[in-house]
């Protein structure tokens, strides 16, 4: 248990810091408290004395100098001796450093030492300074600051010396404050009761209320300008307005021929895949999404004249004289074409406002698809294939030549075979020469005789000239002319030239043949073939619009669309208030 002194209390008054070496304190302001203020004062006062700070009930015993204030520090052999309560310079620094002050506040603090002719080093030197003075350092209006460094901060010795004004008792008495006081807010006029703090506190929250419930509507009047009613429109036009719509929905592939069973290579490995098409589809759904495709269903169905129809709504509705990029915007909007590289599928949804005008529109887009298959590959294989047409027509034309060549030669000697021709000339020659021996062996036998007959052996001897004569001719004819007739030497080796040609042509047209051949399986190769899978068939109910669905991508896009612009607007808004 505490037990409080019961000694008498001399001198008793508030401990005030310690005056710094660098100047004399300021003179104290007299104020004149407002009217009826005395008693409140005088009610502080007594409240002050009677229950005092214990960490000034015992003061500092009397040094012999009166009323005089000295400061706590000495100099004492040219070194400054510092009180228990004082800190150094860089350890108040150090103090406002722990602060956590942000930089706007030391900004803040540097102005306001700028404003009332403080040089500062720093921002933390500044907020020094200024608390030095009493000044507080992040006042932004800086009224009260300015007049408690004019006038000093008022306390309880203000309040004293205010009493004994009041009093007449206060002629002799003077308090003086020390710099380093902090500036403290003046004291109020008048006491708040319960019942008067109750109706503020219910006054501030209505006001905050009031501002709540303004800012909602304020809030609620946006959101139901640009996202409720344009989601509110959207809506009543998909549910009201919209005319519907049929889609007829097709799938088909393009293939590549199969090659022969002996091919080989990455040609091979790739053949009957989608990669090997891939090229011809991409470039197939690029057509059917062209204008020129466009062009083409308006001139064979009618693809403007349906659009143009008067039950269709006006948005969807194409005028009576649209132009080409119109239509072709309308097109794109209803002829949806998708591929999917993965399978190799080309997916096509034709949309119009009837459904058997929906199939029809899809049939015939088909067919340019597969005129367009066709086209691929056409210059392709005519390339392919002509080369080896020409090769073939040239090697049937020489051989032509040289068939032609051969009978000619024929034709003017009059010897159909030369070979044949020149057998039957030696076969010739050859039995006349037996006939030769013969007669020789026999002129030797009559000539062995010693009286031969004369006549017998003239006529033997006349038999072999005339046989040498003969063989002589026969000879004569294989290898000599003989007037305008040439030697069947000489027409044996024309001949023979000719069908040496000949069979050679004859070759090189068999080779062109199967060259040909050869071209026309790879021609085959390139063609393309379109395959449909999902046949079209006309729908029996609309498929567009989606009422609900769009509707609600309304409202998404509309609320998306007010977010980003409200925090674009809340950001420039921070930014030109900073």
């Amino acid at each position: 248990m505490t037990t409080n002194p019961k000694a008498t209390k001399f001198r008793v008054r508030r401990a005030t810091p310690a005056l710094s070496d660098t100047g004399p304190a300021p003179t104290p302001v007299e104020t004149t408290p407002p009217p009826g203020a005395a008693a409140r004062l005088r009610a502080e006062a007594a409240a002050a004395q009677a229950s005092p700070d214990p960490a000034q009930i015992f003061e500092p015993q009397d040094d012999g100098f009166g009323e005089g204030r000295f400061s706590s520090a000495a100099k004492v052999g040219g070194t400054t001796v510092l009180g228990p309560s004082e800190m150094t310079t860089e350890e108040e620094i150090a103090q406002i450093r722990a602060e956590g002050l942000t930089g706007r506040q030391l900004r803040l603090a540097r102005r306001t030492a700028q404003k009332h002719g403080i040089e500062a080093t720093s921002d933390f030197e500044a907020v020094r300074l200024l608390r030095r003075k009493g000044i507080d350092p992040f006042d932004r209006t800086d009224v009260l600051g300015i007049g408690q460094s004019a006038a000093g901060a008022p306390g309880e010795a203000g309040t004293t010396q205010a009493l004994a004004r009041l009093d007449g008792k206060g002629a002799d008495t003077r308090v003086q404050l020390p710099q380093t006081v902090k500036a403290a807010p003046p004291p109020a006029t008048e006491v708040m009761g319960e019942a008067q703090r109750a109706r503020e506190i219910i006054r501030i929250q209505r006001d905050i209320t009031k501002r709540r419930q303004r800012k909602l509507a304020l809030l609620g009047a946006r959101l139901a300008f640009f996202v409720f009613l344009p989601t509110l429109l959207a809506g009543w036009y998909y549910f009201v307005v919209a005319t519907p719509l049929y889609a007829t929905k097709t799938e088909f592939v393009i293939q590549k021929s199969e090659g022969m069973a002996g091919a080989s290579g990455l040609g091979s490995l790739f053949s009957g895949t989608q990669l090997a098409t891939n090229q011809d589809s991409v470039t197939v759904q690029s057509y059917l999404q062209s204008r020129d495709a466009m062009l083409r269903l308006d001139a064979d169905q009618g693809f403007k004249k349906h659009f143009s129809q008067d039950f269709i709504d006006p948005i969807q509705r194409l005028d009576a004289d649209a132009t080409n990029e119109a239509a072709y915007k309308t097109y794109r909007r209803n002829v949806k074409i998708g591929y999917d590289p993965s399978e190799g599928v080309v997916k096509m949804e034709v949309i119009a406002a009837d459904p058997e005008v929906s199939r029809q529109f899809s049939e015939s887009l088909i067919s340019y698809a597969e005129e367009q298959v066709d086209k691929l590959t056409s210059r392709l294989r005519e390339d392919q294939m002509k080369g080896a047409r020409d090769s073939y027509e040239d090697a049937e034309a020489k051989v032509f030549a040289a068939q032609s060549k051969v009978l000619t030669l024929q034709e003017q000697v009059g010897i159909l075979d030369p070979v044949t021709e020149s057998s039957l000339v030696m076969s010739q020659v050859s039995g006349f020469e037996t006939q030769l021996q013969q007669k020789r062996l026999e002129l030797g036998q009559l000539l062995d005789n010693p009286s031969p007959n004369q006549a017998r052996v003239d006529g033997v001897r006349g038999d072999i000239a005339r046989l040498e004569t003969l063989i002589a001719d026969l000879r004569k004819q294989l290898t000599e002319r003989s007037g305008s007739s040439e030697s069947l030497a000489s027409i044996t080796g024309q001949l023979r030239i000719a069908e040496a040609e000949l069979a050679t042509r004859q070759m090189l047209l068999s080779a062109a043949a199967q060259q040909m051949e050869t071209a026309r399986i790879e021609a085959n190769k390139q063609v393309r073939y379109l395959s449909t899978g999902v046949r079209p068939v006309a729908p029996d109910e609309p498929t567009y619009p989606r009422a609900f669905e769009n509707t609600l991508l309304a409202f998404l896009i509309f609320s998306g669309i007010y977010l980003m612009l409200s925090l674009t607007a809340s950001i420039l808004r921070e930014q030109v208030s900073s």
